[in-house]
């Protein structure tokens, strides 16, 4: 018995399938800065947090915001919490720039597969002349 999906591996991608898989991986790679962006900016306000609340009484109360909740706690028992969370942020973060790297690295790969051109600018992609062979390159306008 060959292989169940030969006749998806024997035909060629068409340049709407090449496209909509390059789209698809620059989608991933923004997802990803996003992320980073993300855990970025709370690893901020985690070290601004911590920093306010380390000259005021262990006793007082304040305030946390627990999944869309607000929940009422005394400051000895939201620091230790912030500070644990501080900690494990650049550990998450370093995880996910490398997961960034190797998913530029991957779009790298693509592109070279593929014969791809990224277009660089304004100007939109214009559809080769009709007289002109048929190939597999794939032009691809960038924003």
């Amino acid at each position: 018995m060959a292989k169940s999906s030969t006749s998806k591996a024997g035909k060629p991608k068409t340049n709407e399938e090449i496209f909509a898989g390059f789209q698809n991986l620059r989608s991933e790679q923004r997802q990803l800065a996003n992320k980073i962006s993300e855990l970025e900016m709370d690893l901020n306000e985690h070290k601004i947090v911590i920093e306010t609340l380390k000259g005021v009484e262990s006793g007082r109360k304040c305030f946390r915001m627990v999944g869309g909740v607000l929940v009422e706690r005394t400051v000895a028992d939201v620091l230790p919490e912030l500070e644990g969370n501080k900690e494990r942020l650049p550990a998450a973060l370093q995880a996910l720039h490398e997961q960034l790297s190797k998913k530029g690295q991957e779009i790298n790969e693509y592109i070279e597969k593929h014969d791809i051109k990224v277009q660089r600018g304004t100007e939109s992609a214009e559809a080769p002349p009709a007289d002109t062979p048929a190939k597999s390159n794939v032009l691809v306008a960038s924003s």
